[in-house]
């Protein structure tokens, strides 16, 4: 891993299997209106592993990260397994990154998006993409990432709540 993803508060490291337990508690206090089965986080893990990261510190997991190359402008739908990933994708798609709240405002999940954004420019990707929710949208907007309206996007996102938004991010 990149020395960036060193943190005082603990690292960054590669999701095993074995943290999806966690992952899934994680998820279950961050997005609580958004939940996902096991089997969801698991194929993501299976299917692109780069993309899924794990903060670990203070002797067990505060935060995860679901990433992988994706299709532009469609966005997957919550809780749903992908099968696989696209032949020719197009986009860079951030699934998910969740911190508990001892880890927000440490600058932890900005050094886990530098990494999302060197796997994007790896894949020789033109953007990157997610679907923000739970008031993040600021966050995204630090990082480059610019609301995208579509309305074939609205029934997706009404799947979400109502304050959720498309967000792409030119590479």
């Amino acid at each position: 891993m990149p020395e960036l993803l060193q943190h005082a508060k603990g690292h960054w490291r590669p999701m095993r299997s074995a943290d999806l337990a966690g992952v899934v508690d994680i998820a279950a206090i961050v997005h609580p209106s958004y939940p996902e089965e096991v089997t969801v986080f698991a194929e993501r893990l299976q299917l692109y592993p780069d993309g899924c990261l794990v903060f670990e510190g203070g002797g067990g997991l505060l935060a995860y990260v679901i990433s992988h190359p994706w299709v532009a402008l469609s966005p997957p739908s919550l809780n749903v397994r992908l099968g696989s990933l696209p032949a020719a994708p197009a986009t860079y798609y951030i699934h998910d990154i969740a911190l508990l709240p001892a880890l927000r405002g440490s600058g932890a999940a900005a050094r886990v998006v530098g990494r999302l954004f060197e796997l994007a420019d790896e894949q020789s990707l033109p953007t990157m993409s997610l679907v923000a929710v739970n008031g993040s949208r600021g966050f995204w907007h630090r990082h480059g990432f610019r609301e995208f309206t579509d309305v074939a996007l609205a029934d997706k996102l009404r799947s979400y709540d109502d304050d959720a938004v498309f967000m792409v991010r030119e590479m």
